[in-house]
């Protein structure tokens, strides 16, 4: 890692697997990148549809408060849980959106912005939305450089289901691609489709 401290959020609905997200990049931080790392999910009353978020707070020494404060790295999958947990992201983070549920952001953000149909991405290259939240993870290393890409895709592997290792490999460089595209971009919005999916080792 190349910063001493990270923070991260993933936010979502209730059954859009946001919190697979925290959790499987937690582990990797601890398992494989010698950091100390505590992932700590929030939920509303609502458990399935309602607005729910985990924050990945991650530190080469130790970690003093659990929750994040200064949010380097901020991904929302629904408008709920942006209208809510848009909030202690600092002005260079990076917001990551899914447009299709995501249709209204602050016109004067300061974040660079990255608009990516994960979802549809999901459903389409996957056949199953469930591994959105693999795919934001492996976005998330590829655009944030924090965890090495053998690290976050073994990460995945070793907290997939039985019988799913195959998909969820593929899933993982599927975000890992489109990560990498959104960071080699120099523009301050950047919008990937489906076409940038598409894995190109």
């Amino acid at each position: 890692m190349k910063t001493d401290h990270y923070e991260a959020r993933f936010a979502g609905v209730g059954g859009q697997g946001v919190i697979l997200a925290g959790k499987i990049l937690a582990y990797g931080m601890v398992s494989f990148e010698d950091c100390h790392a505590i992932e700590t999910p929030t939920y509303t009353a609502q458990v399935r549809g309602g607005a729910t978020k985990v924050d990945v707070v991650i530190d080469k020494k130790h970690i003093e408060y659990p929750r994040a404060e200064n949010v380097d790295f901020f991904l929302s999958l629904h408008q709920k849980s942006f209208n809510i947990y848009y909030k202690e992201i600092k002005p260079d983070a990076i917001v990551v959106v899914d447009p299709n549920l995501n249709p209204k952001v602050p016109a004067d953000m300061t974040q660079k912005l990255v608009i990516v149909d994960l979802i549809e991405i999901a459903k389409k290259e996957m056949g199953k939305t469930l591994y959105s939240a693999v795919i934001a993870v492996g976005l998330f290393a590829g655009l944030s450089q924090v965890i090495k890409e053998s690290n976050i895709q073994q990460a995945v592997l070793d907290n997939a289901p039985k019988g799913t290792e195959i998909d969820n490999l593929k899933a993982v460089k599927i975000g890992l691609e489109l990560g990498k595209k959104a960071l080699a971009s120099k523009e301050h919005v950047v919008k990937l489709t489906i076409e940038d999916a598409k894995i190109t080792e």
